[in-house]
């Protein structure tokens, strides 16, 4: 044994351990993460691929079923499903083979009919929570305009706004006379107090889809703009609506957007903007690049809801959340 590799110095202390080479710590490194990679540990942290592979379940009303879209399938035939709406685009953009796909959004269904089973004119659709699972992957939900009965709402307004639409077509002018705001605001803004109990519901509902489907992922989709947030003067003619009033009805469109929001995320969920992608492209604006379709319909869609357009317009959004989340 040399002096040097005796254990000892000259006085009788243990030598202090020599240092390593650069080279020398390189190589331990490497045969420590080596022999750390080689164990299998039991909570190791796994990479999780950030796009779900489905199951997949849509759940919604008739923004999300495609109403009068080429071509209507599923049952029952009163939902108004398309095989062009956002989840069918969707499903195709992930590759999720037909059995992994759950559509059963239907026209005319409330935040009430997740739960309970859908009278529709054609068929009863049982409620829709039915197809949620322990192995459920991904969800969506677009719902709450029924809740607070946007299409009432609207008809009411188009009525009420026709003598002062009348005279403006007339006389070419366009006036800030708002018939179905002042109509609303009767006793307090009515539609918000809509738009307040929906939100209740709509968290007890996110709740029960995280007790459902523990390992979904939940996606809350917003609805896309129906009216001009600028200039409402088109709308008379499309719409038969004072500027006023497009105005007052597309500031409640997005407060009931901003619900959604708010809930899904007090829920721990993603919320889905498909309002911003959809600006200009409401119901007045030009036929070629519209999203909604107006009370009389150019494109073969329900009045009022997305064409075939929208519909990918609206399925972009959704692609686009669900491919750089996680």
């Amino acid at each position: 044994m040399t002096f040097r590799d005796h254990p000892l110095d000259p006085y009788g202390r243990l030598r202090a351990p020599s240092r390593r080479t650069r080279p020398e710590r390189i190589a331990l490194a490497v045969a420590i993460a080596m022999f750390l990679g080689a164990c299998s540990f039991p909570h190791a942290i796994t990479v999780v691929d950030p796009t779900p592979q489905g199951p997949y379940v849509a759940l919604g009303d008739s923004y999300t079923s495609g109403p009068d879209i080429p071509d209507q399938v599923g049952t029952p035939a009163g939902c108004d499903r398309s095989n062009r709406n956002y989840p069918s685009l969707l499903a195709r953009h992930l590759d999720l083979l037909t059995g992994q796909v759950h559509d059963v959004s239907c026209s005319g269904a409330k935040i009430a009919n997740l739960t309970t089973p859908q009278a529709t004119g054609n068929g009863t659709s049982p409620a829709q929570f039915s197809a949620l699972s322990a192995d459920t992957a991904l969800v969506t939900l677009g719902i709450g305009g029924n809740d607070i009965d946007f299409t009432a709402i609207l008809t009411r307004c188009v009525e009420l706004d026709a003598p002062a639409t009348l005279i403006d077509l007339v006389h070419s002018t366009a006036t800030d006379a708002a018939p179905c705001r002042a109509h609303y605001a009767v006793g307090g803004d009515q539609i918000r107090g809509r738009i307040q109990t929906a939100s209740a519901r709509l968290a007890a509902a996110l709740d029960r889809i995280r007790r459902l489907s523990p390992r979904a992922r939940v996606y809350v989709v917003g609805y896309p703009e129906l009216l001009p947030a600028a200039d409402g003067t088109t709308c008379a003619r499309y719409l038969g609506l004072t500027p006023g009033d497009v105005a007052y009805l597309n500031d409640e469109e997005q407060q009931l957007n901003s619900m959604l929001k708010q809930q899904a995320a007090a829920a721990g969920d993603d919320y889905v903007d498909t309002y911003t992608p959809s600006a200009g492209r409401d119901a007045c604006s030009s036929p070629a690049t519209r999203w909604i379709e107006p009370l009389v319909p150019d494109a073969p869609a329900a009045p009022m809801h997305p064409n075939a357009l929208g519909q990918q317009g609206i399925a972009d959004a959704v692609e686009h959340a669900v491919s750089t989340d996680g």
